[in-house]
């Protein structure tokens, strides 16, 4: 049986378990945070609803995806980001967490019995094969929004999070959440930082601070419905540090910021010595430039044709995009010098737009792209000194 039946299977036998149990007084809610694992996918934590009822404890998350879907990569790029919420015994999701050594923080949710078969008739509902997928989204429709919500339907009134401030300094966004939580993976915020865009750059508000599991379980202790405490008790399942299962930080040897001002060494050194040459360096442009233009075919795509809410508008685009190529490709040609000299004078301006959206605060860049910015520059300004006398004489 593959996963996926596995997975369907279990829906089904807990879908109708809730149903025809749904109307005890002696079940009990919770909600269950568990705080960063190892995995780039876990490092904002994760949360479910815990389920406990006469027979069964069951775990109900919001959070399954399967490799095994045709063109799921493809698909999860373009943004067709489908998860499933499923049901699982609790014993076995709270040893997985254990194994990996993740905290695990329990808030018992008060409700009355009303509240609680009506919570429970939802998430029945929920589980039923048509009802089971939903389109994910990263910051505004996650494993953390979505039993919340659950939640707030079952009591039919908005619950009023704890204000929380979050644990360091500067801006309060999406962006800045996902820079703290991914402090060790240097190289997957850097990927974040190319391909999402500007709409992850604004001030959250308390509710949408509570995308990210371990800011959703301090604004749970003393959240409030309609004035009264939602929360009776907390129970810390299992007692680790916060960041207990996330990997050690990356070497600064081996972090973008690293490599990218290797990138700008060898642009300074390399125009310098084309300055004494009179000579362009064609092969570290062509690579370069290359590398750019890889780049700006996967934002490009991000911006104009996926669906993910987070990747457009994107100014990285004045930077990084298809027209990179024309360096690459032409650079060998020589009559074809006019062109990029033309392509490096709209470049550079490009450039400086870029660093003045940044600066105005419009999107925030990743600290290690400056240095390939930079370096952009100081190639495209060499190019243009190296080839302006031999351009004006052929005009």
């Amino acid at each position: 049986m593959t996963s996926k039946l596995r997975i369907l299977f279990l829906t089904l036998i807990f879908g109708i378990a809730f149903m025809a149990k749904g109307d005890r007084n002696d079940t009990t809610v919770c909600f269950v945070n568990f705080y960063p694992g190892s995995d780039i996918y876990e490092l904002e934590g994760h949360s479910a609803l815990r389920i406990t009822l006469p027979d069964n404890d069951l775990a109900i998350s919001y959070g399954t995806y399967d490799f095994e879907q045709p063109n799921f990569v493809y698909r999860f790029v373009k943004g067709e980001t489908d998860y499933w919420v499923t049901a699982v015994p609790w014993q076995y999701m709270e040893a997985a967490y254990r194994r990996d050594g993740r905290r695990i923080v329990s808030h018992h949710i008060d409700l009355t019995a009303d509240q609680k078969l009506r919570l429970i008739e939802l998430l029945a509902e929920n589980l039923q094969p048509q009802n089971r997928t939903y389109r994910y989204n990263y910051v505004k429709d996650n494993c953390a929004t979505r039993p919340l919500g659950m939640l707030e339907k079952a009591l039919g009134d908005s619950i009023s999070l704890v204000p929380t401030d979050l644990p360091y300094a500067g801006a309060q966004t999406f962006r800045s959440v996902m820079r703290h939580y991914h402090s060790n993976y240097p190289w997957y915020q850097f990927g974040i930082d190319l391909a999402l865009g500007s709409g992850i750059d604004y001030t959250l508000s308390e509710r949408e601070k509570s995308f990210a599991p371990v800011i959703l379980d301090r604004q749970l202790h003393g959240a409030t419905v309609g004035g009264k405490k939602l929360v009776g008790s907390v129970d810390v399942i299992n007692d680790t540090a916060p960041d207990a299962a996330v990997l050690a930080p990356t070497p600064w040897y081996a972090t973008p910021m690293t490599v990218c001002c290797l990138v700008l060494i060898s642009a300074i050194l390399l125009t310098f010595r084309d300055i004494r040459r009179h000579k362009v360096s064609r092969w570290f442009d062509a690579a370069l430039y290359g590398i750019f233009g890889l780049a700006g075919c996967l934002i490009s795509f991000l911006v104009f044709i996926s669906v993910h809410e987070a990747t457009s508008p994107n100014i990285l685009l004045l930077w990084l995009n298809p027209l990179c190529f024309i360096p690459t490709i032409f650079i060998w040609i020589k009559r074809c010098r006019l062109i990029i000299f033309s392509y490096q004078i709209v470049n550079f301006v490009a450039l400086l737009i870029l660093i003045a959206f940044s600066i105005a605060g419009y999107q925030s860049l990743n600290t290690a792209f400056y240095p390939l910015i930079l370096a952009d520059a100081i190639r495209s300004t060499s190019y243009i000194f190296l080839n302006i006398k031999s351009i004006k004489c052929r005009v």
